[in-house]
């Protein structure tokens, strides 16, 4: 009987481990996994209490992904806000709970934005991601940071390792050339210093005209009156550096140090409305990190890692034609700066049982040239105590989150304090496993809960009006669902599969909106209501390898109710809150052969409302875009070669995720990759 358990662990995790689309080996009661450093490198997809999905460079190449945000548009349960174009912002929120909720990490370290909370995922580029993952509610890790814990959902992008077998560099050069201005070339140097030291250096630059047609309805109805028009003042350039350090000092230590920038500029183009085509508004943009990462195992009991990390951003608004001076000339300049660091450990008490405690300290700043308000700090403190029991049967996971945060502006005298404790349980049970050398099967249950906790970023509390004693946000979450993983084989071929429906109930309470006072430049930002949300979501993969090819497909479905509840009088009561679909999905398929790589994908969003109340005149409509690719690979002496050329939007769909703001139509990418 013990002999055929272990025959089933090490079948399982062959499988899991080559599929590339199972990866929920049941690891947490492997006692060695310190001393193998890229076991913990990737999260675990079905023995995870939380959903939590992992898209590979791979995949993302398969898809002719370019930047961060067209991988997160393509996960379930995710509303991406995109203003549109190459170089329109994009930020993206997950189950209704609004993008403030979301937390962005680089290496485990996160990314953060203290003026208005959100991150511009088109600010990332993926030219050197080894893997880009998403999870909701938590991450299931012994180590990670106390601002991973404290994050309602997060996505995390982790930068490739140099594989340099054989070899002291690597060089890879690429370049894309699109539709309407697009020209994105880059290059990666990969680089061993040392027995133990390797390198990576890489660069890219971006830019667009950003000059794509639309058809411009003149009322809300398809049917009446229109007129092609042409999107303008949206061109944008952005230029990107990423330097890499990775130093293996042992086989259970290891420090890696990345010093990341990136410089920018947008014209804004604004919403596109009749008779408005202002052509006067300008962004520009500067950011720039250096960050580190220690991690240490001592013996099969201790587990260490140490974060530390400094950021400067810079962002510059200008307008040259503006209605609020009387020169008509605005020119407002934000700088922020952080200092964070990081500490977690982790004891494994037994085989099954493990504790672990971070804590994150951080001090944020906030100047501005604007007469009030203009030098904000924050100061805030996060402790996490957490306890995970693991079995091959079942994993229970729980901890509680402290929050201290003291802030104080130049313009009032007291200081602003939060206080918090948030909880949070999870649990992940297998139901049944069953397999032999042929096929192999599992089907797990999972559960968790947690309560989050969002402060008011420096926006809401003091620009654009009065300072307000606004109350912090609470979102609680609960998520049911089950998981079935497996594989088969016969003769030379072999299929894997997983398969997730999972149902939740979101609830934010205090939640904060901005209302106009005396005119659209003044606001007034204050906590109202509760806002309900009930979903389901199923997402399903398959890959079928045959002896000269390979066949992959994923799709996904969301539903969701995300309703305000605040006030039975309310217009708004009972009406989908803004920009949230009820109804959305998506599907991608891939066939790999000797000859040519072919993919096809799908993204629906069903209809939206632009404001709380549901009206005909507020709704914004749904849409389905679909895209192609086609690569092949060239082995040229010891180099390889890839083309390949994509369509997006295949069909020239006219839409808007954001009203007013239109996306572009049909348009073509060639890209080339050239690696030495």
């Amino acid at each position: 009987m013990l002999s055929r358990t272990i025959y089933r662990m090490l079948l399982a995790t062959s499988v899991l481990l080559t599929s590339g689309l199972v990866r929920g080996q049941d690891t947490s009661s492997v006692r060695t996994l310190p001393s193998v450093r890229v076991a913990t490198d990737r999260p675990a997809t079905v023995t995870a209490a939380a959903p939590t999905q992992v898209v590979t460079a791979e995949r993302m190449e398969q898809q002719g992904s370019l930047v961060l945000s067209d991988v997160v548009r393509q996960l379930p349960g995710i509303t991406l806000k995109d203003y549109g174009g190459v170089g329109g912002m994009k930020t993206v929120s997950a189950r209704g709970l609004g993008s403030q909720f979301s937390t962005l990490t680089i290496d485990g370290i996160a990314v953060s934005d203290c003026q208005n909370g959100q991150i511009d995922l088109g600010r990332y580029m993926l030219g050197n991601a080894a893997y880009v993952g998403f999870a909701n509610g938590q991450l299931q890790q012994s180590l990670q940071s106390a601002r991973s814990y404290a994050a309602g959902n997060v996505v995390e992008m982790h930068t490739q390792r140099p594989i340099l077998t054989g070899r002291k560099h690597n060089l890879t050069v690429g370049t894309e050339v699109g539709s309407f201005g697009l020209l994105s070339p880059s290059v990666l140097w990969e680089q061993r210093l040392a027995k133990r030291l390797t390198m990576s250096l890489w660069a890219n630059y971006l830019r667009s005209d950003g000059d794509y047609p639309f058809t411009l309805y003149y009322t809300g109805s398809l049917d009446d009156s229109t007129s092609v028009e042409r999107r303008q003042n949206s061109q944008m350039w952005m230029a990107t550096v990423d330097a890499n350090l990775f130093y293996d000092i042992s086989s259970q230590r290891q420090l890696t140090v990345k010093a990341h920038w990136c410089d920018g500029f947008r014209a804004l183009p604004g919403p596109v409305t009749l008779y408005n085509i202002k052509k006067s508004e300008f962004s520009y943009s500067q950011v720039s990190f250096v960050q580190a990462r220690y991690n240490a195992a001592y013996g099969e009991r201790w587990q260490l890692q140490a974060l530390a990390k400094y950021g400067r951003s810079g962002d510059t608004y200008e307008d040259t034609a503006s209605l609020v001076t009387a020169g008509g000339y605005l020119r407002n300049e934000y700088l922020q700066q952080e200092g964070y660091v990081s500490g977690s450990v982790a004891y494994h008490a037994t085989q099954h049982l493990t504790f672990s405690l971070a804590s994150d300290e951080s001090v944020a700043s906030l100047q501005s040239n604007l007469s009030v308000n203009n030098h904000v700090t924050r100061y805030a403190s996060q402790d996490v105590l957490a306890a995970t029991y693991a079995t091959p049967l079942f994993n229970l996971n729980a901890h509680l989150l402290a929050t201290i945060v003291d802030e104080k502006s130049n313009s009032r005298e007291e200081v602003v304090q939060y206080r918090r404790l948030s909880p949070y349980a999870g649990l992940s049970l297998r139901l049944s496993t069953r397999g032999d050398d042929t096929a192999f099967h599992t089907f797990r249950l999972r559960y968790f809960f947690k309560e989050n906790y969002r402060i008011p970023n420096f926006n809401e509390m003091y620009y654009f009006t009065l300072p307000r004693d606004l109350r912090p946000e609470r979102a609680l979450q609960h998520n049911v669902g089950v998981v079935m993983a497996g594989m088969s084989r016969w003769g030379e071929r072999q299929s894997t599969y997983t398969l997730s429906v999972d149902g939740y109930y979101n609830r934010v309470s205090d939640k904060i909106i901005a209302v106009p006072t005396q005119n659209l430049f003044l606001w007034s930002m204050m906590n109202l209501g509760r806002v309900d949300i009930v979903g389901l979501e199923a997402t399903g993969e398959t890959e079928l390898q045959m002896e000269r090819s390979r066949l992959s497909l994923t799709a996904h479905y969301t539903y969701q109710y995300a309703v305000d509840v605040s006030d039975p009088m309310s217009r708004t009561y009972r009406h989908q809150i803004p920009y949230t679909p009820r109804h959305s999905g998506g599907l991608s398929l891939h066939w790999e052969t000797e000859w040519v790589e072919m993919g096809y994908q799908l993204q629906a969003v069903g209809n939206r409302y632009r404001l709380g109340e549901n009206t005909l005149s507020t709704l914004v409509r749904g849409y389905v875009d679909q895209g192609i690719i086609v690569s092949k690979t060239f082995d040229v002496g010891n180099t390889r070669l890839q083309a390949r050329a994509q369509v997006l939007n295949l069909f020239d769909v006219q839409y808007e995720v954001v009203k007013n703001y239109p996306m572009m139509g049909r348009n073509y990418r060639l890209g080339l990759t050239w690696k030495f």
